[in-house]
């Protein structure tokens, strides 16, 4: 579904990212891992539109989107859930699920809101609530509700555990195995090696830019010094 052919991108004349190269198929997860500043979420934004794309190529359904721009992706099918979430903390949890499926027919919003309240049942009974005043597990799932309100195939999603509690982790993963055993493809950024290998079926490990690993998640969890050779850490 997503390729990247040799994808360099970055900011003014920084690049963030040098030649990478990943496929990520119909139905399947691919996470990204590496260090801080190894250029996880420049590769998330390129793909979603957001950071410019200096050389290679952006492919969704052997189409290249290289240069079209983000709402244009937005409508083929790809959504993003940022980094920090990102909400607009003035509205509510209802006025920003709507503003995630502005690309949609108001007719699809009911069933896609549906949907959302399936995965995230904590948010039903806060429809009417600012999202700035909720705490931020509570807004993680808005920010995964919201961009599923676009109707994606391709779901983009960057640290999913950064900051939460466990038992919010664990929800917010049981959220994604249902969206991934429904056909969804997920392009995930994870600081929690673990997690990311648990749900993942294949990892690209980033370092300055460059892809320096890449592989199944199961060869990935059989090499116990892949984490702490990249990612300064055991686990």
């Amino acid at each position: 579904m997503l390729q990247l052919d040799r994808l360099t991108c970055g900011y003014g004349p920084f690049r963030a990212v040098t030649e990478l190269s990943l496929e990520v198929p119909d139905g399947s997860v691919l996470a990204l891992i590496g260090a801080n500043g190894a250029g996880k979420s420049s590769t998330l934004m390129a793909v979603a539109g957001h950071v410019a794309v200096m050389g290679g190529r952006v492919l969704f359904d052997d189409a290249d989107i290289t240069a079209e721009p983000a709402r244009s992706r937005v409508r083929r099918g790809i959504a993003l859930a940022p980094e920090g979430r990102r909400l607009f903390p003035d509205l509510t949890v209802q006025e920003n699920l709507t503003v995630g499926g502005y690309s949609r027919s108001q007719r699809a919003e009911a069933r896609n809101v549906e949907r959302v309240m399936a995965l995230f049942p904590r948010l039903e009974g806060r429809m009417k609530q600012l999202a700035g005043s909720m705490s931020g597990g509570e807004q993680q799932m808005l920010a995964i509700g919201r961009a599923l309100m676009a109707e994606p195939r391709l779901l983009l999603i960057d640290e999913v555990s950064l900051g939460l509690m466990p038992t919010v982790i664990d929800v917010c993963y049981a959220a994604l195995a249902r969206l991934r055993d429904d056909g969804l493809a997920i392009l995930l950024v994870e600081q929690s090696t673990q997690r990311a290998f648990d749900i993942a079926d294949t990892v690209c490990v980033l370092e300055s830019g460059r892809a320096v690993w890449s592989g199944t998640a199961e060869a990935a969890r059989e090499d116990p010094a892949l984490v702490e050779a990249y990612l300064g850490l055991a686990g």
